[in-house]
């Protein structure tokens, strides 16, 4: 899906924002391989385009996320005392704040004022970003916190090791499996909330193309029941999406996790 958005639109013979008045909400055909829009726009150009948007904020909140969460849950775990309970209060915070209604007053506010369409990007990933990051704090804190009281942690207190060289050598690499599937997951539920916020008109505002504002086109009945080409493309590249992340977070924790390995044999 990733390669397909990337490089799909350099060889379509349509531009995203290419409209035509004769061509408009025109089904499937071999000139407009999934039909056009209200615009007349080339669905499947927008769609590709679309993708790239969605893909680009799922990444960018998945490294702010997990980058934020997994130094403060391994500062958490590893120093414990103040900063153990100062993070974690801050984390049950967040994480008591219904996420959707809370997207939508700020995507809300956010239409009041004047950002560009690029400058909403971001402002989206900020906003996942700070909701997200609680989730993988507490795995992190909860995973030190269990491998610091293992035999090899006791031996490399024995050993003199470094509290810097005990906690990059040892422990951290050890949460690794757990970073992987967290990491996945927060690409999916990032491109989830930003559909959700993008069909709201919350989230990526048009002219820029989202999987989410191209559902929001065919927000009428006419157009669900008449025209499907509208709002069926975007709907199942999310749900192909998000299942393909989801099976590779998998995939990956099984490859990278000690445990599932001993298992297997």
């Amino acid at each position: 899906m990733a390669v397909w958005c990337a490089f799909g639109p350099l060889w379509s013979p349509w531009k995203d924002d290419a409209t035509d008045a004769l061509m408009i909400n025109k089904p499937p055909g071999e000139i407009h391989w999934l039909g056009t829009d209200f615009l007349g726009r080339d669905v499947y150009t927008r769609l590709l385009l679309a993708g790239r948007i969605s893909l680009i904020i799922g990444l960018l909140t998945m490294l702010l996320s997990v980058t934020l969460g997994y130094l403060l849950g391994a500062v958490s775990g590893y120093l414990g005392g103040w900063a153990d309970k100062l993070i974690m209060r801050l984390a049950d915070l967040v994480m008591t704040i219904p996420s959707l209604p809370l997207l939508i007053v700020a995507g809300a506010m956010l239409s009041e004022l004047d950002f560009s369409p690029d400058s909403r990007i971001y402002m989206v990933v900020i906003m996942l970003s700070l909701l997200e990051w609680p989730k993988l704090a507490r795995l992190v804190r909860g995973q030190i916190l269990s491998l610091r009281e293992r035999d090899f942690m006791l031996a490399t207190r024995v050993l003199g090791l470094s509290a810097r060289r005990r906690l990059f050598g040892h422990l951290l690499p050890n949460t690794i499996p757990i970073l992987v599937v967290m990491a996945t997951m927060a690409v999916a539920n990032a491109i989830l909330m930003e559909s959700a916020l993008s069909y709201l008109g919350l989230g990526v505002v048009p002219p820029t193309p989202s999987w989410g504002n191209m559902m929001d086109s065919a927000n009428s009945l006419i157009d669900f029941q008449r025209r499907p080409w509208l709002w069926m493309p975007p709907g199942i590249a999310i749900f192909i999406t998000v299942i393909a992340i989801n099976v590779l977070g998998d995939g990956l924790r099984d490859a990278l996790d000690p445990k599932m390995k001993r298992g297997a044999k």
